[in-house]
């Protein structure tokens, strides 16, 4: 059975997300909703031709239109909350770019609704889909305990526009990647966090392109993220470069291809299936299928997000934040949002 789907959102992220639909097999692209149709248009004409698509101006539009299976979220973030609660009470999964929300209150919210609804809500974390990040897991479990995990990012985009004026750029926009591959690394959850973040003087950055993170998990080990946006020369991998030491070694990976084991040795591995965004439209297709619950789902996925805004929040105190606290607090200020009744229930048995 091919699935079919709504994609709302049609700028540069969108193209890419539509290019991937049309690569995969058993998938095939229905709508677009965008609130610039005729962008939208385009869009689907350059990589569908003369298809039938449905193009309009909101998601209800297009779905009153199309006998959609599942809905694709490429918008901006500040709207991914509007967007995938709307298509969760309209019945249908949500497949939606990071971060989930500009704040976890808003992610909390929306993994309400997934549960009140009884549809799936993911959230594509793409860069957790690589095939040496997963061979440089099994290396890991093959040191025994993890004590220490480190990832270096060092890279001087000159993006203009938007990130240039964040107060928090590399943690928010960037770190969250980081911070969700030492969540499938480590394979338990982070407890707490001390930060530090600054702006460099020669940075073209208004916020601060550069900070330092360190979490504590649940098993004792610390994770450490130092990275800069504004590093230029002998950059790291978007990736950024990995080591862990741990009982039995040390391994590391460079953020591409190359894994290293002082237990043994080092490989090459090349890109293997689906990676990044193909490999997030993979994992929730077959959930889809098989009914199994992705890495990516709403309800994990508030850890990866409440670890960049306890970076934040600590960066901007001072102070060690604790994890669970934050998401409480953030369960009480969903409750404050304007909310569908049937979420806010949810939200209230919850506390």
């Amino acid at each position: 059975m091919t699935l079919r789907f709504v994609q709302v959102g049609a700028g540069s992220m969108g193209l890419a997300w539509m290019r991937t639909l049309a690569a995969t097999e058993g998938v095939e692209l229905a709508g677009v909703a965008d609130l610039d149709t005729e962008r939208a248009a385009a869009a689907v004409r350059s990589v569908f031709g003369d298809a039938d698509v449905v193009v309009g101006a909101s998601l209800g539009e297009v779905l009153a239109a199309t006998a959609a299976d599942a809905v694709l979220n490429v918008t901006v973030p500040a709207a991914h909350t509007e967007v995938n609660v709307e298509a969760l009470f309209a019945g249908l999964p949500v497949l939606c770019e990071k971060p989930a929300a500009p704040t976890l209150a808003e992610a909390v919210v929306q993994a309400a609704a997934a549960e009140v609804t009884g549809r799936l809500l993911m959230i594509s974390q793409s860069r957790r889909y690589y095939a040496a990040l997963a061979a440089y897991r099994s290396r890991l479990a093959e040191l025994g305990t993890v004590g220490l995990l480190t990832t270096g990012f060092y890279r001087g985009p000159r993006f203009g526009g938007f990130r240039e004026e964040m107060e928090q750029p590399l943690l928010v926009d960037m770190a969250i990647h980081a911070f969700d591959a030492a969540r499938y690394l480590l394979g338990t959850e982070p407890v707490s966090v001390t930060c530090e973040s600054w702006n460099p003087a020669w940075s073209w950055f208004k916020g601060d392109a550069a900070a330092m993170a360190t979490f504590l998990f649940g098993d004792g080990a610390r994770y450490v993220f130092t990275g800069s946006w504004c590093a230029e020369g002998l950059e790291t991998s978007w990736n950024g470069e990995w080591r862990a030491s741990g009982s039995g070694g040390t391994a590391t990976w460079d953020g591409e291809d190359r894994v290293t084991s002082s237990a043994g040795g080092a490989v090459d591995v090349p890109p293997g299936g689906a990676e990044q965004i193909s490999g997030a439209l993979a994992e929730f297709v077959a959930s889809l299928r098989t009914g199994a619950e992705p890495s990516g789902a709403i309800s994990r996925n508030l850890y990866s997000l409440a670890m960049v805004e306890a970076a934040v929040r600590s960066a901007e105190s001072g102070e060690r934040v604790e994890i669970d606290a934050l998401l409480e607090t953030a369960h009480a200020d969903a409750l404050a949002l304007p909310l569908r009744e049937e979420i806010r229930v949810r939200l209230q048995g919850a506390s």
